[in-house]
């Protein structure tokens, strides 16, 4: 069966470098280390000058693929799939649960998934989830509208909404309701940047459900979204049009901004955790650079590690999904710990 997100790392490079034969190699099963503290550091995985060569290297089987969709869930987990987690009109919204067996409340995670906001589904993030509850967190994967149904801020909507629903539940679930993080990739990762930065701005809550519930997050982790939507780069791509309503950027260079993460990003904001490759010819990593920028100059902690010679999508590789597993269970020792 094919992986969607492997297929939307072969769709997003450029002249098609990354080819579906990548399937081929994706039958690599990455094991769940029992616990993190107990991981050496991975190395930084050598990159490559080009996405040509990368092209290469997947080809001759020099770099492994992860099976990101059909990892086996551990009996240590228990995975509830299919709740119903918000109501807009008469859509329902779902997501999958994964819990550890536990009888401390411990953090919530939410990994939101990629797409360009117009594909993909909850079950593209299962890999971490299954992972991370694993290790002892509470995780889900959401579904959200995408945009050929309903575009911005639907998708922020949603999202929110399933921040309100795990604070909301987090007695039934044994959740933390004060340790609640956010995590995504892509257009994931924008969404969880909106998530994580905009809870104080009303407009962007939606009507899914539990109202009066806080939005707000502890942490976020964002691989390779775009932060801010007014550059020149961002106003040419046609994904983005479409997911402000068709709108070019001088018909509304307004609703640009305000579908920007780094528009909302006050002193306040939850620390945050960047990952990003240098050759990411879809959201260039500039992107990433100013939003480090931004968060130094509020004082927000953040730690952002450059994958050089690695482009979108890049976490599929076996050695750079280690060395990002890493450096999250490092980022949430210290901002989003588990109880002891």
């Amino acid at each position: 069966m094919k992986n969607p997100i492997i297929i939307e790392m072969v769709n997003s490079t450029k002249q098609g470098i990354v080819s579906t034969v990548m399937l081929s190699f994706a039958s690599i099963l990455i094991s769940i280390p029992v616990l993190a503290n107990d991981m050496l550091e991975p190395p930084m995985p050598k990159g490559y000058a080009t996405e040509a060569q990368l092209k290469i290297a997947l080809l001759t089987g020099q770099v492994k693929l992860i099976d990101a969709k059909n990892i086996p869930v551990p009996d240590l987990v228990q995975e509830i799939k299919g709740i119903e987690y918000g109501k807009v009109g008469q859509r329902s919204l779902h997501l999958d649960l994964y819990l550890p067996r536990t009888v401390k409340p411990v953090p919530g995670l939410i990994f939101i998934h990629g797409g360009a906001w117009k594909s993909g589904n909850r079950a593209d993030m299962k890999f971490y989830a299954v992972k991370y509850a694993a290790r002892g967190y509470a995780t889900a994967t959401i579904s959200y509208r995408l945009t050929n149904e309903a575009p911005f801020p639907a998708a922020v909507h949603d999202t929110k909404c399933a921040v309100r629903w795990m604070r909301a539940n987090a007695k039934k679930y044994n959740i933390n309701p004060d340790k609640i993080g956010v995590s995504g990739n892509s257009a994931g990762g924008h969404l969880s940047m909106m998530a994580g930065y905009s809870s104080d701005v009303a407009k962007l809550e939606g009507t899914g459900g539990h109202p009066g519930i806080c939005s707000r997050v502890q942490v976020v982790v964002n691989f390779y979204g775009p932060a801010d939507l007014t550059t020149p780069f961002a106003r040419k791509q046609e994904v983005l049009h479409d997911f402000l309503s068709g709108k070019q950027y001088d018909d509304d260079p307004e609703i640009y901004a305000f579908a920007s993460p780094i528009t909302h990003l006050t002193r306040d904001d939850p620390p945050t955790l960047i990952l990003h490759g240098t050759i990411d010819s879809t959201v260039p990593i500039a992107q990433a650079d100013i939003l480090a920028k931004k968060l130094k100059q509020l004082n927000i902690p953040m730690v952002y590690e450059k994958f050089p010679g690695w482009p979108h999508t890049m976490d599929l590789a076996e050695p750079v999904n280690d060395r990002c597993c890493y450096l999250i269970d490092r980022f949430f020792d210290k901002y989003l710990p588990l109880p002891k």
